[in-house]
This record gives C-alpha cells, sequence and structure tokens, in this order.
C-alpha cells in the first residue's frame, strides 16, 4: 500500500516492536517493520518513510559488530524516534557516549521533567503531576548526550530517560512506551506522528478499495482457491476475494470431524446460501477419526490432522478447472515473523495447521490479501466487509480443533461430550456479558474418568477443565478472573446437562509458562 503515508520501524529484536505497529495502526498510521539487516541505504531511500522509528532490543551497542541504524537516516530530514537500544543507537552513531552493564533496571520507574522542562514537541501533555510513570527494561544506558540534543526528563538510574533535538526531530527515551505499563506512551506515539505531519490515511474502507483492486489486477480472469477453515482470517479473505472477483473463487471447505457443536452448518449457510460464494464442503470426519483412533500424543495428532487435511485439500482443489491462485489468510504478523531479527524462533513449541506446501505442490501462486493486516484490523475489514459482529468477534479456534482440547486418546463418545460441554461454558460467557472481555475460552476433556455421586448413584465419568484467557495477541495470556458464583453456575450446568461429566475444574494457568490449548 505504498501510496499511504509510510512509517518505518527499524527491528532491533526487541520482544514487543509488534506493539509498536500496533499503537500506530491504531492512529490510521501505515507501518511496517523491517529487520536492521533488512534496512540499507539503498532500502531507506525505496521506502522513502515520513518518519523512523527504532525500537528496542537484546544487543549492547559497545559490542562489536552490533546492530545499527544506516548511516543515511541521520541525514534523511524526516523525525526519528528511538527507544531503549534504539536511544542507544542514535547516541552511538551521533558522537554520545553509552556506558554498559551495571545499570540494569527492569519493571516501574518514574520520571520526572529536567530543569526548565515540562514536556512539548512529543512530550507534550505529559507530567501532569510531576513525573511520569513509564516500563524500563534495559542493562545499559546514555552517559553523555550527542551534540545538539538536550536532557527532558531523567530517573534515578537513567539520568538520560528522555532526550530530544528539536532541530533535526530526533527524539529518543530509554524506557518503553509502546508497552501498557507506560500509560502515557501512546500519547508519545500519537504526538510524533503527528509532529511528522501524519493526516491517518490508513483506514479499512481505503485498505478495503485498494486490495480489491489489487486482487483484481494480481488474478486476471483466472480462477482462485481458497481454503476455508471457517475462521475469521479465511473468512474475511474469502469474502473480500469474492467481491473482487466474484465465482471466479472457489472455497474448499474440509470438515475433519473435530469442529464446535453445529459449526459445519454454520459454516456452509454462510458461505454458501448467505454469500452466494461457490463452495466444496468435504465432509471427512469419518477418514480423520479413524486415522486418530489410538493417537495420544499431541504432535503426532497435529502431523496426522495436517498431512490429511492437505490430502483432501489437494483432492478437491484438483477438481477445479483453470484455477492458478491459492488464497491463505496470512496475517502480517506472520510476515514479521518469516524476516523477524533472530529469523524465527529456534524451538518449535507446537506445530502450525495451515495449507504450508500446497502452492509448490500445485503449482499455483498465492493471493493474501491480508498480509498488511493485524488480527484487530482483520475484524475491523470484516465489518466494513458486512459479516456480522457475532462472527467477526468470535474466539480463535485451532486448526486441529477439538483434537488438541482431547488429551490423550480421540474418541467419538468423548468428542461429543466435549462438543456440548463447550457449548454450554460458551452460552455462560455471553448470558453474563464477558465474550466480548475474553480473548479466548473453551472447554477440555481430560484423559481420566472421576467418581462421583448423582441421585444417590455411583457414577465414574470424565473431568473436565474449563479454560480463558485475556491477551491481547495470543502470545501472552493470563486466564480470565470469573467469580467463583460464575465458576459453580456454571459447573452445575455442565454436569446437569451434559452426560459423561461429573466433574468440572478452571485452568488459572498463565502463558508463560502455559500455552493457551492444552496440546
Amino acid at each position: 500500500m505504498t501510496q499511504h503515508q509510510r512509517l518505518l520501524i527499524i527491528d532491533f529484536g526487541s520482544q514487543v516492536t509488534q506493539l509498536i505497529a500496533r499503537r500506530l495502526r491504531e492512529l490510521n498510521v501505515f507501518c511496517e517493520i523491517l529487520p536492521y539487516q533488512a534496512v540499507t541505504d539503498a532500502k531507506l531511500a525505496e521506502i522513502a518513510p515520513l518518519a523512523v522509528i527504532l525500537s528496542g532490543g537484546p544487543d549492547s551497542v559497545t559490542r562489536e559488530g552490533s546492530p545499527r541504524a544506516p548511516d543515511s537516516l541521520w541525514t534523511l530530514g524526516v523525525p526519528v524516534f528511538g527507544i531503549c537500544y534504539g536511544q542507544q543507537v542514535m547516541m552511538q552513531q551521533l558522537g554520545g557516549q553509552v556506558e554498559a552493564g551495571h545499570h540494569a533496571e527492569y519493571g516501574r520507574a518514574y520520571v520526572t521533567p529536567a530543569e526548565g522542562h515540562r514536556g512539548d514537541g512529543i512530550f507534550a501533555g505529559l507530567f501532569p503531576d510531576g513525573r511520569e510513570q513509564v516500563w524500563m527494561s534495559h542493562g545499559d544506558r546514555v552517559t553523555r548526550i550527542a551534540p545538539g540534543f538536550e536532557v527532558i526528563g531523567t530517573s534515578p538510574n537513567a539520568p538520560l530517560a528522555m532526550i530530544a533535538d528539536e532541530a533535526r526531530r530526533f527524539y529518543a527515551v530509554q524506557f518503553h512506551p509502546e508497552v501498557h505499563h507506560t500509560p502515557n506512551g501512546a500519547q508519545m506515539l500519537e504526538n510524533f506522528v503527528r509532529l511528522a505531519g501524519f493526516t491517518g490515511d490508513w483506514t479499512m474502507a481505503s485498505y478495503r478499495d485498494e486490495a480489491i483492486r489489487k486482487i483484481r489486477e494480481q488474478v486476471g480472469d483466472k480462477r482462485v482457491i481458497c481454503g476455508l477453515s471457517g475462521g475469521v482470517d479465511s473468512s474475511v479473505a474469502a469474502v473480500l476475494i469474492h467481491e473482487a472477483i466474484g465465482d471466479q473463487l472457489t472455497c474448499v471447505f474440509v470438515d475433519h470431524g473435530l469442529l464446535r457443536l453445529n459449526e459445519a452448518d454454520e459454516v456452509v449457510t454462510m458461505f454458501r446460501d448467505n454469500y452466494n460464494i461457490p463452495l466444496i464442503h468435504a465432509d471427512e470426519s469419518d477418514l480423520f477419526l479413524t486415522a486418530l483412533e489410538g493417537v495420544s500424543d499431541p504432535e503426532t495428532k497435529r502431523k496426522l490432522i495436517g498431512k490429511l487435511f492437505i490430502d483432501v485439500f489437494q483432492r478437491e482443489a484438483a477438481q477445479i478447472d483453470g484455477a492458478e491462485f491459492l488464497a491463505q489468510g496470512t496475517l502480517y504478523p506472520d510476515v514479521i515473523e518469516s524476516v523477524s531479527f533472530s529469523g524465527g524462533p529456534s524451538v518449535t513449541i507446537k506445530s502450525h495447521h495451515n495449507v504450508g506446501g500446497l502452492p509448490e505442490k500445485m503449482g499455483l501462486k498465492l493471493v493474501e490479501p491480508l498480509r498488511e493486516l493485524f488480527k484487530d484490523e482483520v475484524r475491523a475489514l470484516g465489518r466494513e466487509l458486512g459479516l456480522p459482529d457475532s462472527f467477526i468477534g468470535r474466539h480463535p479456534f485451532p486448526g486441529p480443533g477439538l483434537a488438541i482440547r482431547c488429551p490423550g486418546e480421540i474418541t467419538r463418545e468423548k468428542l461429543e461430550i466435549l462438543r456440548k460441554a463447550d457449548a454450554v461454558f460458551i452460552d455462560q460467557i455471553r448470558r453474563h456479558g464477558l465474550y466480548d472481555d475474553i480473548w479466548q475460552a473453551f472447554v477440555a476433556i481430560l484423559p481420566v474418568r472421576t467418581v462421583g455421586v448423582m441421585g444417590d448413584g455411583r457414577t465414574y465419568d470424565f473431568a473436565c477443565a474449563l479454560r480463558a484467557v485475556t491477551s491481547v495477541d495470543g502470545m501472552t495470556a493470563d486466564y480470565y478472573p470469573f467469580s467463583h458464583e460464575f465458576l459453580g453456575e456454571t459447573a452445575t450446568r455442565i454436569i446437569n446437562e451434559v452426560r459423561g461429566i461429573n466433574r468440572v475444574t478452571y485452568d488459572i494457568t498463565s502463558k508463560p509458562p502455559g500455552t493457551i490449548e492444552w496440546e
């Protein structure tokens, strides 16, 4: 979307770089993240950003060979904002000094204005009570500012915590304004983009129009196949592409028998009947469930489901004559991860279930109309396209479905019990008006049976665990603090309404150390 005003974030490896981008997107500013290695002088000239932000990072600028910004950045004539390591890079390259070690500071801190400063420029509106709460996470610190800079704010362990060169519009802070624990950090970022001249031209209405034009240019009169899971990402991608090219799109919905209660019918009704989108419904429940019999290892489950999914998808897609493109709901975090500072995760926590490998296998070209969007932007685009809020706001659902909410061996009986229990739990959350406060909620059926007593009789049924978490992006999460009254009421309903469960627990594990899903 190059016609938009662009802000470039140079990533030095911070764990929270994406939060900077999310904050800016909320201000209708189009920004993109590139690892520092990719930002050469030539690349910087090609992008021609209206402003640049330098992220934090784990390295020390005092180490030989440590990451740097391109030298041409300092003469580009645009505002630059350095955050944490970004501040230290700015000082190291412009003639200041950074001292390594012995200055580690992690957590909440307070910055007070330097003498003669109450905050202006990007610091306007700060210090209403004489100090600012901020979030520190650094091992080194700036000990001498570069020529042209002045000190705006100071803290006990970072005496040069806020600095600025107003003539060149260079600003830097030692703390992290992008995180929630810096309450007025969003104000700083908003001040920065206003000062840089951004008009807020990044909206979902404009994105929709531009994406439709790009899809038409890319596809021409050829056919497109879309793997439809029923989740928000693939559904929004499908509706957007259908709006662009109509019946040149065919969706393939592989039903693996591991969906929630009535979910397959809802997907088929919405897309085939309401949107009139050509849809192949491949009901292969028996194939998947037979293959999963006796399998209890979670990685084996995921890989088996993924392989079968690709086999079925490829078989169905091969029946569509003239298809040259495969549509995927790839999002911007996936794109960032593929070219990240560290080159992606070094340890596989869980295999991910998608249509990976299919474009090469089938000789198809990719259509990825959501690859510049974060999850919340996809939801906004879905609303722009007219998808109902009840669907757009749905909690995430994993590709392997209920298979990973059924630790141990999967049986049809356990899946049926799990579907009913999950439906009761979600109904309870909706009745109490809590659904939109929760990132994800579900029931897991446990691989144990417990003794109970019901109606003066002994029962020996399954136990289940309720799971509900709050999160921004799923990378970290905390359990939702239901009241004991809510939990008691929900447990009573599940035990009374779902035959096969006689014990209900609530999972209060955060992520990390746990994952959101059980497997």
